[in-house]
């Protein structure tokens, strides 16, 4: 059986630690305890570098003068879309998709088939990953390979329709499943899904209810799903399915879509939803079991690496921002008035950095990526000293996983296994009445928690837009023949990655990047370490 995703170049010890313990949290709400030891092992060639532009970190020779074609080599092979004709020899047949059907004229005109619609995608077409010639290093934001920052091209495979597919529609049972929280588009993807198999021809398609749990869960049964079901579910927030987090078996998973005959399956969530997605697939294959497993990136915080951006995210951050103008109205209508935001971010600041750029009235934004003191000359508590002297009042913008250095971590997990945080938000509000109090100077806090809010609320226009895409070419790829990728968008083009490729590591804010810069810019505040 040909592997599933062909590799030449390996993980390094930090990103096969984090892609294990991604898969343990989606099998058994639980992590490696050797991170921090993994972490901090180097590589000892000299005359090596560690490459910083792909999701997995392959040591390469530079001073070989064949270093670009095997970089490249080793980039095709790592981003090669596994599909089912790897362990089945099947023969494609001419899609049953086109948005323009064959007419043929009448009378005593040629009777050749006339306006074939010309909508499909080559096999062989790709997106550059990367489209940014740096020359140097020091270039603002600069991504190199090698030292001198040359110039490599970075091909994905392009996402959408092909002419051929490689399964009957009207034999293909489709189920659909929601897993990890809310978040702004889930409907707007499952609509998008059931209207693209529909005109595909499939008949058969239901909803798993309740994430990974309607699986092998008793009592939960599949829905049913037809256009007409689904016709207005993208008017509310939620998911029409339901959600749930929780540990789960992925034979077990695998034995309920053996036994309800599934053949494709489209899995929307984040990181540890994802490597889930990625854990189903390989036992597919184990199986030999013509299934095609295709994943779309539900996450507000942003933080699946090498796409732009995923769904949901647009959302939160209009929504956030409106949170952040409400505080900026308390503060500035109080004496001595200072608003505290606190917005999602488990691991990464995207939320809080692009709501502060868009709101434009925050004085401090504080994200996890960026450590940072409350006290001292040039901590936090001073600066908004300083603020409410010259201004009168302040905002503040802070990630939930803000400052956790600053907190007593219990330990604790949720059901997803991730460690739960203490409250940063909390913890400043008790941090500043405490400081103003005791510096004798009056102080309006106005503490503000949207979190609830932010994530349950429908997709604004950009996110519908964003899901009805990445909903239609989830299909494209399961008809294509493609199992264990992802539909997402990069560098603006929508293309399809391998699964393995986007849960080698969280993306994180670089804190050296030019929007973090710009964050500073717009809000002012110094280095507060």
């Amino acid at each position: 059986m040909a592997a599933a995703v062909k590799t030449s170049g390996g993980f390094c010890n930090t990103q096969q630690q984090w892609l294990h313990s991604t898969r343990d949290l989606f099998l058994h709400g639980s992590t490696h305890s050797n991170a921090k030891e993994c972490k901090s092992k180097k590589a000892k060639k000299p005359i090596s570098l560690r490459v910083k532009a792909t999701s997995t970190k392959v040591e390469l020779d530079f001073n070989d003068p064949s270093w670009k074609q095997n970089f490249q080599e080793d980039w095709d092979n790592r981003f090669n879309l596994p599909r089912i004709t790897d362990i089945y020899d099947l023969k494609p047949r001419p899609t049953t998709f086109s948005l323009k059907k064959q007419r043929t004229p009448t009378g005593d005109e040629d009777s050749t088939p006339m306006d074939m619609w010309n909508g499909y995608v080559n096999n062989d077409d790709r997106a550059l990953m990367k489209v940014i010639k740096y020359s140097s290093p020091t270039s603002a934001g600069a991504e190199c390979i090698d030292p001198d920052c040359s110039w490599v091209e970075q091909w994905v495979h392009r996402a959408g329709p092909r002419k051929d597919i490689y399964y009957e529609p009207n034999e293909v049972k489709a189920a659909i499943v929601t897993c990890g929280g809310l978040c702004p588009g889930l409907n707007d993807v499952i609509r998008q899904v059931v209207f693209t198999l529909e005109t595909y021809g499939v008949k058969n398609i239901v909803g798993i209810p309740f994430g990974f749990r309607g699986f092998f869960e008793k009592g939960l049964k599949e829905m049913p799903l037809s256009r007409n079901l689904v016709e207005n579910i993208n008017l509310a927030g939620g998911s029409f399915l339901g959600v749930s987090r929780g540990g789960a078996k992925t034979s077990e998973i695998v034995d309920s879509i053996q036994a309800r005959r599934i053949d494709m399956l489209f899995v929307l969530g984040g990181n540890g939803t994802h490597a889930g997605a990625n854990a189903i697939h390989d036992e597919c294959r184990k199986r030999k079991l013509k299934v095609s497993v295709v994943a779309v990136p539900k996450t507000i915080d942003n933080d699946i690496p090498l796409m732009d951006k995923t769904f949901g995210f647009d959302t939160a951050v209009e929504e956030a921002q409106r949170a952040i103008n409400s505080a900026y109205i308390e503060a500035r209508s109080a004496y001595h008035g200072i608003g505290l935001v606190k917005l999602m971010g488990r691991s990464s600041g995207f939320i809080a950095m692009h709501a502060s750029l868009s709101s434009g009235q925050v004085d401090v934004c504080l994200i996890p990526e960026v450590s940072f003191a409350l006290d001292g000359e040039y901590g936090v508590l001073q600066h908004l000293e300083q603020l409410i002297k010259n201004k009168g009042f302040c905002v503040v913008c802070v990630a939930e996983a803000a400052g956790q250095e600053l907190l007593q971590n219990s330990g604790a997990t949720d059901a997803s296994g991730n460690t739960i945080l203490s409250d940063i938000g909390v913890h400043m509000q008790q941090k500043i009445k405490m400081h103003f109090k005791g510096i004798g100077v009056h102080a309006d806090i106005k503490y503000i928690d949207p979190t609830y809010m932010v994530r349950a609320c429908r997709a604004n226009a950009s996110d519908a837009i964003l899901c009805t895409v990445l909903g239609q070419n989830a299909v494209h790829g399961a008809f294509a023949g493609f199992s264990g990728i992802t539909s997402c968008i990069c560098n603006t083009h929508y293309v399809y990655l391998p699964v393995t490729q986007v849960i080698t590591a969280p993306k994180r804010v670089n804190h050296k990047g030019r929007m973090w810069h710009r964050c500073l810019t717009s809000t002012g505040q110094p280095d507060f370490r």
